[in-house]
Order: C-alpha cells, then sequence, then structure tokens
C-alpha cells in the first residue's frame, strides 16, 4: 500500500455510484478532508479476516475481492467489488472484527474513511445512512441467493449463473464475440466462487467452449450465446 494526494470525491470514477453522491458542498468538503487515499498492487491485502475495524472503504478503480479463509486453509470468494463499491460496512454498526479479507486483483485506488468521520456524516445526513443500510440489504439477498445457489443448482448452472453475474458488472459488448467480460480472475478464483474444484471448472468450461456458449482469447473471456447461459443459469 501507498499513500497519495487526496482525491475529491466529485473527480472519483466511482462519484456516481457511490454512497455520497448527494451530499452538500460543505458536507462533501468535510468528508474529503478527513478521508485517506490508498493505492494498492495487484495482489495486496487490504485487511484480513479478523482484523479490527476502524472504518470503511470506498472504492475509487480496480477490483478488489472479498473472501474468506476456512480451518482447512481453503479460499472462499464471497464477492468482488467494483468503483463505487464499499468495504467493511458491515462492522459500523457492530463492534465485529473484519469477517473476511479484501485482496486487490488489479492496481486500484480506495479511499479510507474512519469510523468516527462517517458517523458523524451519517449523523448530519440520512440519504447517506439510508443508502448503507439499503446496501447491507442487497448483500444479505446476494449471500441468500448465492447459498440457495450452491445447494439448489448443479455446477453447469452454477458456472452459467457465474458468467451472466459477470458480465452484469463487468460486461463490455463486443462486436465479434457478444460480451467481453472485463475481469481477469484465474481458474482457482473462478472455482472457488461457485464452490467446486478446479479441475470441475476446467472440464465445464471446455465444455462450454465447445458448445459455442463461450470464447477465450489469451486471458479474456467473451460470453458468445448470452440466452443460452441464462437459460442454463435458470436465471428466466
Amino acid at each position: 500500500m501507498t499513500l497519495g494526494a487526496m482525491i475529491k470525491c466529485k473527480n472519483c470514477p466511482g462519484f456516481k455510484t457511490c454512497i455520497f453522491t448527494n451530499l452538500s458542498d460543505d458536507a462533501m468538503h468535510c468528508l474529503d478532508e478527513g478521508k485517506v487515499t490508498n493505492y494498492y498492487k495487484k495482489g495486496q491485502t487490504l485487511f484480513f479476516q479478523g482484523n479490527p475495524s476502524y472504518g470503511i472503504y470506498c472504492v475509487g478503480a480496480g477490483k478488489i475481492k472479498i473472501s474468506k479463509i476456512g480451518n482447512d486453509g481453503k479460499e472462499s470468494i464471497i464477492r468482488i467489488t467494483a468503483s463505487g463499491d464499499l468495504l467493511g460496512h458491515r462492522c459500523l454498526f457492530t463492534s465485529n472484527c473484519y469477517g473476511a479479507t479484501a485482496t486487490a486483483l488489479e492496481d486500484s485506488t480506495l479511499c479510507f474513511i474512519d469510523k468516527d468521520i462517517l458517523q458523524k456524516t451519517m449523523e448530519k445526513n440520512m440519504s447517506v445512512a439510508m443508502k448503507i443500510i439499503e446496501k447491507l440489504g442487497r448483500d444479505l439477498g446476494l449471500a441468500e441467493c448465492k447459498v440457495a445457489s450452491l445447494f439448489q443448482k448443479n455446477v453447469r448452472e452454477r458456472l452459467a449463473e457465474l458468467f451472466i453475474t459477470l458480465k452484469e458488472a463487468y460486461g463490455e459488448r463486443d462486436t465479434t464475440y457478444g460480451w467481453k467480460l472485463n475481469i481477469k480472475l484465474t481458474r482457482e478464483e473462478m472455482a472457488s466462487m461457485i464452490g467446486v474444484a478446479n479441475e470441475t471448472l476446467i472440464r465445464f468450461i471446455a465444455e462450454f467452449k465447445d458448445e459455442g456458449l463461450i470464447v477465450q482469447k489469451g486471458k479474456t473471456l467473451y460470453l458468445v450465446d448470452e440466452q443460452k447461459l441464462i437459460k442454463f443459469a435458470n436465471l428466466c
């Protein structure tokens, strides 16, 4: 991690989708003065599971994976954040330590906001508190859907669902193949996200390629037949 010059919220790439978009100029100035901008290289860890929580992180640029490490040392990826997203917000209203580990998937810029500063901002700006509560509700809903998917769907369905989820978050229209996934995950990371062994994931990715559902160019994946993937994922 390295410290850099403060990036004002209004100049941040994630400003339009973050929780602070409706703040007054005075409130925004106080927030800008109280936060710290950090730069993380790919592979660097922001915080570890079990660390005490002193505030939240707001993602300016880059992608961060949130993962839990089991007693056997195996990593399970909970979610991947993007520009404008929050990290550590679940600990705001409790004395709990971080329940997961956050690691940069690519070079990333994040702002750290101390709990005291954020709580003062929420007290004076109810919209911020409401957006955090809304985000907690969405996160809970996504967690429930993921648990249901792991128990109710087979590997083929889960992999199709993963591709569609990644497309919705990081997809870019491609005139040749359909959808380009602007995120590079290792096979181990994708296997962790759907709860299968790495060898199983590789076998099903090969099947998807043979069936013309996806194409891979280098480390980049393209979704060729989105409608079939939606059908296989039981998302209709």
